[in-house]
């Protein structure tokens, strides 16, 4: 019989650094620390310690599962750069993951998931029996009643606001993010699905320069 693949998951794009280790379905290892930067410094040396505590090797790696957001737009960038990487060089498959997807996992449907936009502003994408909904940007105090007028459950960022102005259920992820997403990389055809990419719904928090840079002249 052969072995169980081993999926390796992680996310940066919130204030925190989660990674997670499955044999299949099961949990080898999983960890989350809240931080609000320095995943970029955090990430790897938090994946060997996984990989340690499971007595795994980067070679044993057959999948590699990524939060690709929405989120902060750095951490976004950290866990999608470091998922293709690894996948060059491990010779795997890199399969991206939505923040959304990630939190409404096998949760009953219909649900909306809510993820933080910062400033008042919340991504929302709801999730039918068959099928999701387009992901939005709204204002917090302003959502639209017919975006979740079919939802019975909401998830996410501010769930239970949200839930109290729909009639909705305000609920817990079904699992840590990044479990949630090695289970979704596990079961995700990889030979159809495209290289990770970023999910971002908004700018960079980086203004662009107010000048054109000089010209060199050579």
């Amino acid at each position: 019989m052969p072995p169980e693949p081993l999926i390796l998951a992680f996310d940066t794009s919130a204030a925190h650094c989660a990674v997670a280790l499955l044999s299949g379905d099961r949990v080898l290892a999983e960890r989350v620390e809240e931080m609000t930067k320095g995943q970029a410094e955090r990430l790897f040396p938090l994946i060997e310690e996984l990989l340690s505590d499971a007595g795994v090797s980067w070679q044993e790696i057959t999948r590699i599962g990524t939060g690709i957001g929405p989120g902060n737009y750095t951490g976004i960038r950290i866990a999608v750069s470091a998922a293709r990487g690894l996948a060059l060089s491990l010779k795997v498959p890199a399969i991206g993951v939505s923040s959304f997807d990630a939190l409404a996992y096998s949760l009953p449907r219909p649900v909306v998931a809510s993820v933080d936009a910062r400033a008042g502003r919340i991504y929302l994408q709801a999730f039918e029996p068959i099928g999701a909904g387009a992901p939005v940007t709204v204002d917090l105090d302003a959502i639209p009643v017919e975006l979740l007028s079919n939802a019975k459950h909401v998830v996410g960022f501010h769930s239970r606001e949200i839930g109290a102005k729909t009639g909705a259920m305000a609920c817990e992820p079904a699992q840590p993010i990044a479990v949630s997403i090695a289970l979704i990389a596990a079961v995700t055809d990889a030979t159809i699905t495209p290289r990770p990419v970023p999910l971002y719904m908004r700018p960079a928090d980086a203004a662009p320069p107010r000048e054109a840079p000089p010209v060199i002249l050579r």
